[in-house]
């Protein structure tokens, strides 16, 4: 077969073709169609199949990415398919909703870039050899071959959750998934917008954990209705991933006024109400003036949905420039197309139940009895940078400025809670305000008491949580392993999750 890749000296960087703004904001549908084949092909054989391929160094989970570009570029697509599953339990939802441009085609990752030639279209094309292994039926439940008689039960049905559940399973142990919303996914599938992955993507993957005999419990909040100490007793080991559902205070005043919400709470409300859980959203920003605080995807994927509910006018405030923006540039730019505004370098400084037009004769006046009507900022330069090189934004004095707002979005993050008090003293925190476990195996204060994803990191990407959920599947099955009357002469050199269960 002669050579199908390095084709970038005469095929551009292409994408597909972008659904129109207009067209788009009338839905929630993705805004991006899946490639053809020949497209994909064609823009695979583009890699140049590198002697260091960065763009696997970068990627979290070290995904072959050259080997099945490769592949995807001769037709390979069955081969493809079962190469990047090897080591990501969900190739066609990281094609989504991956920043890429952060991570394997940023301009340090794949060298056509620094070459001037347009970066690998890694994440469509990944995304492309998902959908295609779904609609060709190669995608199967992972069922186990024997079962061990170990159960394990997982706080949090978000990437973590189901990706340790997918392993932990096919190793052979009974596993019990519990979560707060109804159906699993965590924030795959109440945070994260429909333009960006429509729920049937992730649907058809908890699908496949229950036909594999993922047992589903939803509505559960641990420290609530669900005891920890109910679930150590139930289960031979327990995996905390409950993810970073607590939103960072504006520290602000006013921020406590009717109108001002976490950005979770926005989204999970328009999620809920596109999958028919509620009739209509709970928080509709039809005819409201919106503004969102923050400069993440977060802040992205609400200013986008309020401009698809009908806003009457949506805008971003952000303390430092475009540049030094932490959200991806590809989701800005979707924004803008959209109709969404950004006012750069502009700080909040007070939230005011008065509307913008009497600010003016009532400058004293930032009431905080009612419904919010006013975001008060102030513009800001760029001074020295901090310890990680972002440069520090400071207030331009005499530079205030005032914004109409019936709703205020807080998208400024959120912090993981205090699992002491959701497990009423039995694993703690650490001074970073993650839970604190061993940084190897993973276990916390509480004995076969496990913690991954953003409950461990902080508040992450969903491809950094699948990487978390199979670690801590293979540190979970290797501590069932060393449990009494389990090694025996049928399991003692068995293999599962890659490493040895004994020894």
């Amino acid at each position: 077969m002669p050579d199908r890749m390095q084709k970038y000296v005469t095929l551009g960087r292409r994408m597909a073709d972008k659904r129109t703004p207009r067209d788009r904001v009338r839905d929630h549908r993705e805004i991006l169609p899946d490639f053809t084949k020949d497209e994909a092909a064609a823009q695979a054989s583009r890699c140049e199949q590198c002697g260091t391929p960065f763009c696997q160094v970068y990627c979290p989970l070290h995904n072959n990415i050259p080997d099945w570009l490769k592949m995807t570029a001769e037709g390979r697509m069955e081969e493809a398919y079962h190469l990047a599953q090897a080591t990501n339990n969900f190739p066609e939802i990281c094609g989504r909703i991956c920043p890429q441009d952060r991570l394997c085609e940023a301009k340090w990752a794949c060298t056509l870039e620094q070459a001037g030639h347009g970066t690998v279209t890694i994440g469509a094309v990944e995304r492309h050899i998902g959908d295609t292994a779904w609609a060709a039926g190669w995608v199967k439940p992972r069922v186990p071959a024997r079962l061990t008689g170990r159960s394990v039960g997982i706080v949090g049905a978000g990437p973590a959750g189901m990706a340790a559940a997918e392993e932990l399973r096919a190793a052979g142990h009974a596993i019990h998934l519990y979560d707060r919303h109804a159906r699993m996914g965590g924030l795959m599938s109440y945070g994260i917008p429909e333009f960006k992955m429509e729920q049937q993507v992730v649907a058809r993957r908890a699908g496949l954990l229950t036909e594999a005999g993922v047992i589903f419990h939803g509505g559960k909040v641990l420290g609530s209705n669900l005891a920890f100490a109910d679930l150590h007793k139930q289960h031979d080991a327990v995996v905390l991933a409950y993810g970073a559902y607590q939103p960072r205070k504006l520290d602000l005043p006013g921020e406590d006024l009717a109108g001002v919400i976490p950005a979770m709470d926005y989204l999970v409300s328009s999620s809920r109400a596109l999958i028919g859980e509620t009739v209509a959203p709970e928080i509709d920003a039809a005819g409201k003036w919106v503004v969102v605080i923050g400069g993440g995807d977060t802040a992205m994927d609400c200013m986008r949905t309020a401009v698809r509910q009908g806003a009457e006018g949506v805008t971003c405030l952000y303390r430092r420039d475009r540049a030094n923006m932490p959200g991806s540039a590809r989701e800005v730019g979707h924004a803008e197309e959209e109709g969404a505004e950004f006012d750069w370098q502009s700080q909040p400084e007070a939230l005011s139940d008065v509307p913008v037009e009497v600010i003016a004769s009532r400058p004293e006046g930032f009431g905080q009895r009612d419904a919010v009507r006013t975001v008060r900022a102030c513009r800001t330069r760029l001074g020295a940078p901090d310890t990680a090189g972002r440069k520090q934004p400071e207030p331009v004095s005499g530079s205030a400025f005032e914004v109409a707002a019936d709703l205020v979005i807080n998208a400024l993050g959120f912090m993981v809670e205090d699992a002491n008090r959701l497990t009423s003293g039995a694993v703690n925190m650490s001074s970073q305000g993650r839970v604190a476990a061993d940084r190897e195996s993973r276990v916390t204060a509480a004995p076969g008491v496990f913690v991954a994803g953003d409950a461990r990191l902080g508040p992450s990407l969903a491809v950094w949580a699948i990487r978390e959920g199979r670690e801590v599947a293979g540190a979970v099955d290797r501590y069932l392993g060393t449990l009494p009357e389990f090694c025996d002469a049928d399991t003692l050199c068995e293999t599962r999750i890659g490493v040895p269960v004994c020894g």
